[in-house]
């Protein structure tokens, strides 16, 4: 299965912030939609790093209070892993364990074309999973 699939499933709406919003707005922003991270972006389209629940918790950990005024660009993952619509989902949850992250901007041609999250890989393997088992029982009850 590839992440085009999950895509077509969930849809590309990404929520996006600007690299100068505030780290509260992001916070907010998160805590509005129920995300654990916001791609950050100027123009919606162009890809230039991600936010994550992650990110305000370090940046938290470091800067204290202070935080809250900085901007989301001083505390993004500016080079994080990504993935394209043509990877498969073993793909995807393989570069999601190796770098350690839930969320994994899809890019074609350097646009943002959507994101992956580790609820969506979960979801698509216990699709499929719950898929196989109905064939094997179909299978097994048409032996008679």
């Amino acid at each position: 299965m590839k992440v085009s699939s999950i895509l077509a499933t969930k849809g590309t709406t990404v929520e996006t912030i600007g690299p100068d919003s505030t780290v509260e707005r992001a916070a907010q922003r998160m805590r509005a939609s129920h995300l654990g991270a916001l791609v950050v972006s100027t123009d919606g389209t162009h890809y230039q790093g991600l936010v994550s629940e992650r990110n305000i918790v370090y940046g938290f950990g470091k800067f204290g209070r202070a935080l809250f005024d900085m901007h989301v660009g001083d505390i993004m993952h500016k080079a994080g892993p990504r993935c394209s619509a043509d990877d498969t989902v073993e793909e995807v949850m393989a570069k999601m364990t190796h770098s350690r992250v839930r969320h994994l901007p899809v890019l074609e041609g350097g646009e943002l074309r959507g994101i992956v999250s580790i609820g969506d890989v979960v979801k698509n393997r216990l699709d499929e999973t719950a898929h196989e088992m109905t064939l094997l029982r179909d299978a097994y009850l048409a032996r008679g």
